[in-house]
């Protein structure tokens, strides 16, 4: 049965460059849809939020140059916690999707695994956080 699911993830950058800001997120997008078994024909909205050290590029674009171009998007800025991991574009992505909420699959690239520190096994790059408490 198909419902409305939603979908994290998050990845941090080396620099605030445009072109590493567009590749990250489009890398990010590519592994949420495609762990999630995801097209954007599925795709409801995507909201972006990048560190306020980011500067360069909105990660929107990344999802149009993607070809995501019927679906609504949005950035805004996270609030700059003192401490906060910086550099950093995080995505929630609301897709209509048959997966149960048990299985819906979280992705944290490179640095931004330590986000989510509670469920990276060691030594992995991207991390899926699977099940109703890695929301």
């Amino acid at each position: 049965m198909q419902g409305v699911r939603a979908f994290r993830g998050a990845v941090q950058l080396e620099q605030d460059d445009p072109q590493e800001l567009l590749t990250a997120v489009k890398a990010l997008l590519t592994e949420v849809l495609a762990v999630n078994g995801l097209s954007p024909d599925d795709l409801i909205s995507i909201i972006f939020t990048a560190t306020p050290d980011l500067r360069s590029a909105f990660p929107a674009r990344a999802a149009r140059e993607l070809g995501i171009t019927e679906v609504p998007l949005m950035c805004a800025q996270e609030i700059d916690v003192e401490g906060a991991l910086p550099r950093t574009v995080r995505v929630l992505v609301t897709a209509e999707s048959g997966l149960a909420r048990s299985l819906v699959r979280h992705v944290y690239l490179g640095g931004a695994r330590v986000l989510r520190a509670d469920l990276a096994p060691a030594g992995r790059e991207r991390v899926d956080a699977v099940g109703p408490g890695s929301r």
